[in-house]
């Protein structure tokens, strides 16, 4: 397993959100197991790709058998359709959807989630692995209609949410009246997938800095 497996998942927020989320009792032994071996999975998955990614390296980073894996998830596909549904998404709405949930300013919210998580993720380094989701997305989307499904619907619900606070900022006078809600979510949402692949492809803080600079700037224009 790379040496960064505990960093990524130290400057992701997965384990506070899940903490957050979750009943206060303690887990029993096997949701334990099956919660470790979802960290390790998304890590895997996350620095090595889906397709490239090391079931030994999982079992091991995980502390468990290949047998308990297998009693966990059915198949590698089956593991990746939960570390979408129980690792990714948590993500998607503690990092994007929740702070602007009911904000009635979104184009200020949205920039400090942009600027916040830009500089997270270039100070801990990993820039350099893009975006868990949009990772998955280019690779697996044409390939497994499971897949397919379980990015889509978190990209509807991604660009839903922004739509709705832009409505939201339209009604409270701090988002230009003229501004179309959906065609602004959907753009803000494909920039997020560019400025983290720019990161990803070109290993440089600068060139993902700027992009988001450019995002921030384009919010800016939308504003009352």
């Amino acid at each position: 397993m790379p040496a960064t497996s505990g960093k990524i998942l130290d400057n992701i927020p997965t384990n506070r959100y899940l903490k957050d989320m979750s009943r206060t009792a303690t887990p029993r032994a096997p949701e334990a197991t099956r919660q470790k071996i979802l960290e390790a999975a998304f890590t895997e998955f996350y620095t090595n790709s889906f397709q490239g990614a090391s079931l030994n390296h999982i079992v091991e980073t995980a502390g468990t058998t290949k047998g308990a894996v297998f009693h966990h998830f059915d198949s590698k596909q089956a593991l990746g359709y939960a570390v979408l549904d129980d690792m990714i998404g948590p993500i998607l709405l503690q990092r994007w959807i929740g702070p602007i949930k009911d904000t009635t300013d979104p184009i200020s919210d949205i920039q400090k989630t942009f600027r916040r998580y830009v500089n997270e993720d270039s100070e801990s380094g990993n820039y350099v692995y893009g975006c868990p989701l949009n990772n998955l997305a280019q690779e697996m989307s044409p390939l497994d209609p499971g897949f397919h499904e379980r990015i889509n619907h978190l990209y509807d619900l991604w660009r839903e949410a922004y739509a709705q606070a832009l409505e939201r900022g339209i009604l409270a006078g701090t988002v230009k009246a003229s501004a179309s809600p959906s065609a602004a979510a959907a753009l803000i949402v494909s920039a997020q997938m560019g400025v983290w692949g720019s990161g990803k492809s070109s290993r440089d803080k600068a060139v993902m800095r700027q992009a988001a600079q450019g995002v921030c700037d384009y919010l800016e224009s939308l504003r009352a």
